[in-house]
């Protein structure tokens, strides 16, 4: 966000606190600023608001949240081959995911399971925290869980589950299902 301003955080941190700037404070004394809340304080100031703010050309954003790098580099090969008019945006842990969902506010996030330091329940369960909303549709892709862990899923509102045994073309076609449901909303 400071460097979208060109300021430094402790400038973006002040206009935070002054009420300046729509946001609030995490428990660990960050600071928090929703997308529209920033490309409105950087129109009402004159500034340019990146396409990633201002919903520029009408593309779908896409945050791929997988560890295993082949995995990753093939699944977004086979989005960019697919049919699918969207920007993907990849990270390969779970708060660089997290980081990523914030930025680009996407339509869509496509969530491994198992991550190096958050699992997918807990990604979600940030995303979902007091104060946050989740405008996206969360499809998580497995290599297998447990039972458990599927009824957490789908009582934190995750609609699909896809196991990376049934291909990738499986994943490609939930998420044409998923970005198919958000534009008929």
């Amino acid at each position: 966000m400071a460097r979208v301003c060109q300021v430094s955080p402790a400038t973006v941190a002040s206009w935070v606190d002054q009420g300046l700037l729509k946001g609030h404070k995490t428990p660990t004394g960050r600071r928090r600023v929703e997308a529209e809340d920033l490309a409105a304080f950087l129109r009402a100031h004159d500034m340019a608001v990146p396409a990633e703010l201002d919903g520029g050309n009408g593309t779908d954003f896409v945050v791929v949240v997988e560890d295993d790098p082949a995995y990753l580099r093939a699944l977004v090969l086979m989005v960019e081959r697919s049919d699918l008019d969207v920007e993907v945006v990849e990270a390969t842990n779970g708060v660089d995911g997290l980081l990523e969902i914030g930025r680009v506010q996407p339509s869509l996030i496509l969530l491994d399971y198992v991550l190096p330091d958050l699992n997918a329940a807990q990604v979600i369960q940030r995303l979902l925290a007091p104060g946050r909303r989740l405008d996206a549709e969360v499809i998580v892709v497995t290599g297998g869980m447990p039972e458990e862990a599927t009824a957490r899923l789908l009582e934190m509102g995750v609609q699909v589950i896809v196991n990376k045994a049934e291909g990738m073309t499986a994943v490609v076609e939930a998420m044409r299902q998923a970005l198919r449901r958000r534009k008929a909303a």
